[in-house]
């Protein structure tokens, strides 16, 4: 922190601001674009793209800019950046190619929007730091080896959940003892709210309903520990985490509700509770040294074996500038993938489907989101919750029944579909998802579906290789 707002200081004083580029003007862009226009010396927002500029133009008067310009062309876009005019602009691609912007912030959600943008911003240079936790817990492992590849930062942000938890993992490991399980706190888990059920609460505070309902139904809180998981090699203890369960005792006592055998068995786990007072996130961890087990029982952290460390709150945009200057500044990522996936998020029917029904979106009114280990999301060829939209059943669903590859004709020519199976294919050198992905031309969909059920037959095409 002091080492940051030292540095950001200092670009203040030379006059050169990290320059930012937003992309998505919703409720959260408009927060922290407004945090870095009045309160972070050293950083500039130069641009806001939205599939509106209008809005993204409201955004910037909402944080009192004044001199703002529309673009709709690269020449258009750089001119006024270099006049230090404030740009809102439709196409995030211009915001991507752009020399006067040194890093992308995704505001989005968008899992496939998202993919293109940072691919399109690694080979511009970009860095990117992702308040998408949705894009980071579908496709952020291959991501990140684009980003490596052309040696730019692939980050999540501080300030959101992931982060936060982070934090605290390298601060805790810092002091010397070994994180057994991260978790999160919420407030309410219903997987059943959709956003007629959130309308009210969404409208009260300004945000999106869509965007409430995937707080509310559990599959905000799903990507977001999958993106934990992936990047400590944590798991979950079961699908769907604790789903759930109430805790409102004392977090100092919170390790009580686990197993520290299972714990070290998993490598560690991420897991969430509901109704912890005073709580945003937690950490338990086991010290090996009884020398320093009787100083942390001293310090009033109890016997063990588990030490509880926690958060009480998350900013959210009011962190991030911190997670923009680590990566920028510092080459310092908040979160970031181990490797491969370790925790993915399936879609869970939310209501008795039926067959020829088109799904929606997380967070709308038909399915919802479980953390649930890599190992059993392959085995049973989970569908991702984060690439659920446009897909169309084959077959009537159950609610609360996992939906897989074989249950759906997946939407055609998705970029994050083929990043998918490269991220399977590289990490875990399987290639059903590829040979799946060379099958979905409308001729074909019903051996689309025999190998998404994971029949192979003698015919079977040779293996496809996409590359984004």
């Amino acid at each position: 922190m002091w080492i940051v707002d030292t540095a950001l200081n200092a670009r203040e004083e030379q006059n050169r601001p990290v320059r930012i580029g937003i992309v998505g003007a919703g409720f959260m862009c408009q927060g922290l674009t407004n945090q870095i226009r009045h309160s972070v010396p050293g950083m500039r927002v130069v641009a806001i793209s939205n599939r509106r500029a209008d809005r993204a133009v409201r955004v910037f008067r909402y944080a009192g800019y004044e001199d703002i310009a529309v673009a709709s062309s690269q020449t258009q876009f750089d001119e006024a950046a270099v006049r230090l005019r404030a740009v809102a602009t439709e196409d995030a691609m211009l915001l991507a190619r752009s020399e006067h912007i040194d890093v992308l912030v995704d505001v989005t959600g968008s899992v496939e929007f998202g993919a293109h943008v940072a691919l399109e911003a690694f080979r511009h240079g970009k860095d990117v730091v992702l308040m998408n936790a949705e894009l980071d817990g579908t496709i952020g492992p291959v991501l990140q080896t684009y980003a490596d590849q052309y040696g730019v930062i692939l980050t999540g942000c501080e300030g959101d959940e992931p982060g936060v938890q982070m934090n605290l993992y390298r601060w805790v490991k810092g002091l010397g003892l070994t994180p057994r399980l991260l978790g999160n706190v919420k407030g309410l888990q219903d997987r059943y709210r959709n956003p007629t059920t959130q309308k009210g609460f969404a409208e009260r505070w300004g945000q999106n309903p869509t965007m409430v309902t995937s707080f509310a139904d559990g599959s905000k809180i799903s990507f977001e520990q999958s993106v934990v998981a992936n990047a400590t090699g944590f798991k979950v203890r079961s699908r769907g985490m604790s789903r759930g369960i109430e805790y409102r005792g004392d977090v100092l006592k919170i390790g009580e509700l686990y197993d520290i055998e299972e714990l070290r068995r998993l490598g560690g786990a991420v897991d969430y509770v509901v109704g912890t007072p005073l709580t945003k996130v937690y950490c338990l961890a086991e010290h090996p040294d009884p020398r320093q087990q009787h100083y942390l029982d001293l310090y009033k952290m109890g016997t063990g074996p588990l030490y509880s460390f926690f958060t009480p709150y998350h900013l959210v945009h009011f962190e991030v500038p911190n997670a923009i200057a680590r990566a920028v500044l510092f080459r310092d990522p908040v979160v970031k993938p181990l490797a491969g996936p370790v925790v993915e998020v399936c879609a869970v029917a939310k209501r008795d489907l039926k067959a020829g029904e088109i799904l929606d979106d997380y967070g709308m009114y038909m399915t919802y989101g479980e953390a649930v280990n890599t190992d059993e999301m392959s085995a049973g060829r989970y569908l991702p919750e984060g690439l659920v939209e446009g897909c169309r059943l084959t077959r009537d669903m159950p609610r609360d029944a996992v939906i897989t590859y074989s249950d759906v004709v997946l939407p055609t020519s998705r970029l994050a579909d083929r990043l998918r199976a490269e991220q399977y294919r590289r990490f875990r050198g399987e290639t059903w998802l590829d040979e799946l992905l060379a099958d979905v031309d409308p001729p074909d969909r019903a051996r689309h579906r025999a190998v998404a059920a994971g029949v192979r037959n003698r015919g079977d095409r040779p293996v496809s290789h996409f590359a984004p």
